[in-house]
């Protein structure tokens, strides 16, 4: 195969439809990549874009007067984080989610899970998306399954979904549900630091494993414990369609 040939081959095999192009490096959904395409604000190499093209690798892509690259490629997964492991960028701790997960590019945690507690974590190099995310008043919903030490009543559960006096605050009302005679769901929309921890011991229970399920649209499904894959097309779709109209101001959420 002549290395013109070739190289034409390479191209086609790395062409990629532009409003996914623009959603791979953070932009936005493939759905607004559409309409900003449409009102032309989207230029390839100098000529307004049309829907439906495919960008190569080289081709100049800009949204407005921001030139979109694709050294800006935008990665989010979901991690299934075992109990032990850390969410933090300490060097020095050598159970860190950073060393745990060994990613080959620089990604960090969307909200922690403290060190006893499991499941579903996502981790990104897109600052924009985890301060949208991580903002408590934008009430995005995290899931958690939980089992305590004592039989569960009608009355823990009312005190759960109602508020519980914690860290010199009452935590905002919630959806809690009975799943079994010392285990519940509880799903959350802000992220005081081991919330839930604290919650049951206010009303006199011991958590003996957390272990979070969903957070927004992204569950934690079928993923293996220490294991971890990158989010769908659909799963980012819809992700950026639940915080498009966020504030990303930057916060902290534990």
């Amino acid at each position: 195969m002549s290395n013109k040939i070739q190289k034409e081959f390479q191209q086609k095999k790395e062409a990629v439809r532009l409003n996914k192009y623009l959603s791979e490096a953070g932009v936005c959904s493939r759905r607004e990549a559409d309409r900003l395409i449409e009102s032309g604000r989207v230029e390839v190499d100098g000529k307004r874009a049309q829907t439906g093209m495919k960008i190569i690798p080289g081709q100049v892509v800009k949204v407005g007067r921001k030139i979109v690259s694709k050294q800006d490629e935008m990665v989010v997964l979901a991690v299934n984080k075992p109990a032990g492991i850390v969410c933090t960028e300490e060097r020095r701790e050598r159970n860190s989610i950073v060393r745990f997960l060994n990613y080959p590019i620089r990604v960090t945690y969307i909200g922690r899970l403290d060190k006893d507690s499991r499941g579903l974590l996502l981790m990104t190099n897109n600052g924009d998306i985890i301060n949208k995310m991580m903002r408590a008043g934008n009430r995005h919903e995290k899931e958690y399954k939980v089992t305590v030490d004592k039989e569960i009543t009608p009355e823990f559960l009312e005190y759960m979904a109602s508020g519980v006096h914690i860290l010199d605050t009452v935590t905002r009302p919630c959806k809690v549900e009975k799943l079994g005679k010392y285990t519940f769901s509880i799903i959350l929309t802000q992220g005081l630091n081991r919330q839930i921890r604290r919650m049951c011991e206010a009303l006199g229970y011991r958590v003996r494993d957390l272990i979070r399920v969903r957070i927004m649209n992204i569950e934690l499904g079928h993923l293996k414990e220490g294991e971890y894959r990158k989010l769908t097309d659909r799963e980012l779709d819809v992700l950026y369609e639940q915080i498009k109209d966020s504030s990303n101001e930057t916060v902290r959420w534990e």
